[in-house]
């Protein structure tokens, strides 16, 4: 199987931003290297953002649900079952949004630490 198969479906976050982090911190500071972790960056800000909106749109669903369940309980279970199964996959994008925000903020200060060494 070849690397383009293998990630098709998407490239495995965690594992990307760790392998990209062990190689910025054990290359030589260069210009050539801190613009290489800029723009990952760029790419990481980029994700952040995509799963920030998908959040909270979840999270306006999720209320809706609720108020769904509070309001009209003649509805029955479905709501109910709905309302946790989106508080379950919420829970999920919180801690996905968490990694991508810290990720983020921890590689803003290897960017300086970087510039630093440079100058």
């Amino acid at each position: 199987m070849n690397k383009h198969q293998k990630d098709m479906f998407g490239i495995n976050m965690k594992e990307w931003c760790r392998n990209h982090e062990a190689y910025v911190l054990a290359a030589p500071p260069s210009e050539e290297l801190l613009a290489v972790h800029r723009e990952k960056i760029g790419f990481l800000q980029h994700e952040r953002l995509v799963h920030l909106i998908v959040t909270v749109m979840v999270v306006f669903v999720e209320l809706f649900v609720v108020d769904l369940v509070v309001l009209h309980p003649e509805l029955g279970v479905v709501p109910a079952i709905v309302m946790l199964g989106l508080a379950i996959l919420l829970g999920f994008y919180f801690y996905h949004y968490f990694f991508l925000e810290n990720t983020v903020q921890r590689w803003y200060k290897i960017a300086d630490e970087l510039r630093e060494k440079l100058n």
